[in-house]
């Protein structure tokens, strides 16, 4: 299996130097990367916010499976577009929609669905010196 891990921070080193050790594994990519990863997997060049290339070296490199790192093209809808794609349907894709990624990309959106959902959360609090001598 070919696969593409999209990120270029620790975290995605770390994934990187566990799917190498899959004997699933025929060839592993980052993109973009970063020095650690290079020597584990070969880096591409893709920004992550250009889903184009992204689709590209998909495309070009026979790729089964993406793993998305970082929340950024997740919440600019990354995995939508797979799912759009009719070239990419058959891609295995780590990740939730645009939708869901807001939970981890918008704090403001996961205090909201957790407040409406009844999920323990910390609450906004306003101090005043008074409260605070108490």
């Amino acid at each position: 299996m070919n696969v593409l891990i999209l990120g270029s921070g620790g975290r995605e080193n770390a994934i990187a130097w566990k799917v190498s050790q899959s004997p699933l594994l025929n060839k592993l990519f980052v993109a973009p990367g970063n020095p650690g990863t290079a020597q584990l997997a070969t880096n591409l060049p893709c920004s992550l916010s250009d889903f184009e290339a992204i689709r590209s070296a998909v495309l070009n490199h026979q790729i089964e499976l993406v793993v998305v790192g970082p929340e950024v093209p997740l919440v600019e809808g990354l995995a939508d577009f797979f799912l759009t794609d009719q070239s990419l349907k058959h891609v295995h894709f780590l990740g939730p929609d645009k939708h869901a990624a807001q939970l981890e990309g918008s704090k403001d959106f996961a205090k909201q669905f957790m407040m409406r959902h009844g999920i323990p959360t910390a609450r906004y609090a306003t101090f005043t010196q008074a409260s605070i001598e108490d």
